[in-house]
């Protein structure tokens, strides 16, 4: 729960905010609207997910009709290549720092997911190594990111 004395906190000490795409969709409470691009803020780091969430893929897949409308409007898709969305909406954020977690642009499902909270065993142990990413979508992220004007673009290699 992030509260006005959180924020106040974290601006105090110029720490960056966090805003995770995947918590920006749906229909009432479920979804949190600060995680939307249009309300992000340069101070933050956006994130198509983290290690604790499900890939992009695998949350698409399990998301409630209500959610998948919301995120189909929004980014004008279909929802086919939704790691891709949500890697391009990162790109196009206006938050200093983007993460994709490179089980996302390898567009794995949910069996690419890293970790689950509370569970000690059975997830993801292997890590990727970049040169195991395949070349098209290692040249998609770096055409993203050169058309966002990312400031890592140049070190995609």
């Amino acid at each position: 729960m992030i509260t006005p004395d959180v924020d106040a906190l974290r601006h105090a000490f110029d720490f960056p905010g966090m805003r995770i795409l995947q918590f920006a969709w749906g229909e009432g409470i479920a979804a949190e609207r600060r995680f939307q691009p249009h309300r992000h803020e340069a101070d933050s780091v956006v994130y198509t997910g983290t290690h604790d969430n499900d890939t992009s893929v695998g949350w698409w897949a399990t998301a409630d009709e209500p959610t998948r409308h919301h995120l189909r409007e929004y980014l004008a898709t279909d929802g086919r290549a939704i790691h891709w969305d949500m890697i391009r909406m990162a790109c196009a954020s206006v938050a200093d720092t983007a993460i994709y977690p490179l089980q996302d642009v390898m567009g794995l499902g949910g069996e690419g997911r890293m970790n689950f909270p509370g569970q000690g065993e059975g997830w993801w142990a292997p890590a990727i190594q970049w040169a195991q990413v395949p070349a098209d979508a290692a040249a998609r992220l770096r055409h993203m990111a050169e058309l966002y004007e990312a400031p890592a673009a140049g070190r995609l290699n």
